[in-house]
């Protein structure tokens, strides 16, 4: 294949995790690669994703990143350094719009295009890489995925999932700790993000197969919630002992498709049309004090699940620095439209390959947590997921630290 000269540009999109600025530096070491073999001359960064290439806000990442270290220190770093956006492309029949954009690809002479984000940013992915196609311009546009999580198909996991369900099954499993010390009879309930698909308050489970500690009850949106059913779990859980820990995802809904948590929400929508969801947990509490009238809290871990870098997973960040490398080369080698995958070639000892899916397959589809996964009351995890799961939260990051608090890099 002709090899396809020019610059590069490089964005991030949606919601951060604690992984998201690891892949872009494999991003960036990739093309630092390719840079070495003539193939991509300048890398520039989009400043709040598309939105930075509709205003030429860019950043030339090849001179900001001069050192390894700073590479190093992107790594460790929490949130979007580029800044992220929850922009809707429009359908490709409104020319203006992708005119303007390829106006300022052949201005900046950009080849390659990388978009790191979730679900939404693959429709991006899909929309970009066909006008391109449509038109002629010849740029390869690739995906490298990333969600907290979990949820996009046709990979076995997403970059940062491994992360946040590193802290959540650590917090969960602390809080089990905290809440049985003592005799009196409380309900702690923990909300956890997941509007679809469930992975996140799964990962709360994990402790049970590492020091046996977990919550008595999870719910998943994956099943229809029954208040009474509730009520009744946590009965039985309350005669068992006196501290009962439920974990929820804030998407639980009832059967006729009600979010648990709806009169406590805004009503609001983002530009793709998603609630935005919170307060189930509070409306358990509140249900709970009104039905069994124990002592009763709620915790939401909200932003907490996504950026807190500090307790990491090293293979989600080890493996977020090698998807992004992979994608450089993948559209060296003459991929696009396509979207980087994980998959597991083993599990033990655990090992991953990469590799590539059409972007067209994954765009707007929500990968599930699977039947087999969830247990047959609706109200646990298996054993078989939480053997899923392990292999993604294990290893420690070691991020640089100075006078007690973590460094991070800022680009600017």
């Amino acid at each position: 294949m002709t090899k396809l000269i020019g610059n590069a540009i490089v964005g991030q999109s949606g919601g951060p995790t604690a992984a998201i600025n690891a892949t872009l530096s494999g991003v960036i070491r990739g093309a630092m690669e390719l840079r070495d073999e003539g193939i991509v001359k300048k890398l520039y960064g989009m400043k709040n994703g598309i939105e930075g290439a509709f205003s030429e806000n860019l950043v030339d990442l090849f001179e900001f990143f001069d050192e390894e270290e700073k590479l190093v220190l992107l790594e460790n770093t929490p949130a979007s350094a580029l800044g992220s956006c929850r922009k809707r492309l429009p359908d490709i029949s409104d020319t203006e719009t992708y005119e303007k954009l390829i106006s300022v690809f052949k201005k900046y002479d950009i080849r390659y295009f990388f978009y790191i984000g979730g679900n939404d940013s693959m429709d991006t992915v899909s929309k970009l890489g066909n006008y391109v196609k449509k038109c002629g311009y010849d740029m390869r546009v690739i995906g490298v995925p990333k969600t907290i999580d979990n949820d996009l198909i046709l990979t076995d996991h997403t970059p940062g999932f491994g992360s946040a369900a590193k802290y959540v099954a650590t917090m969960t499993e602390e809080i089990v700790r905290d809440c049985a010390v003592y005799t009196t009879k409380a309900v702690t309930i923990i909300e956890i993000m997941g509007r679809d698909a469930g992975w996140l308050t799964a990962a709360s489970a994990i402790g049970r197969k590492v020091y046996g500690a977990e919550p008595d009850l999870v719910y998943l949106p994956e099943r229809d919630f029954d208040m009474e059913k509730f009520f009744s779990d946590v009965n039985a859980a309350l005669e068992r002992h006196p501290n009962v820990v439920v974990a929820i995802s804030e998407g639980i809904h009832f059967s006729d498709g009600r979010y648990v948590g709806e009169d406590a929400q805004s009503g609001a929508t983002d530009v793709f049309g998603h609630k935005y969801l919170a307060g189930s947990g509070k409306a358990l509490e509140i249900a709970v004090k009104e039905r069994i009238g124990c002592k009763v809290r709620s915790i939401e871990y909200n932003l907490c699940q996504r950026c807190a870098s500090h307790i990491a997973s090293k293979t989600d960040l080890d493996e977020s620095v090698a998807i992004g490398k992979a994608a450089a080369h993948a559209a060296a080698n003459g991929e696009t439209q396509m979207m980087m995958t994980f998959c597991r070639a083993t599990e033990a000892p655990y090992k991953v390959t990469y590799g590539t899916v059409h972007v067209d397959k994954v765009a707007n589809q929500i990968k599930l947590v699977p039947d087999n996964f969830i247990n047959a009351e609706g109200n646990g995890i298996t054993d078989e997921c939480i053997d899923y799961l392990i292999p993604l939260i294990e290893g420690e990051a070691t991020p640089k630290y100075k006078n007690g608090l973590p460094v991070h890099i800022v680009i600017d």
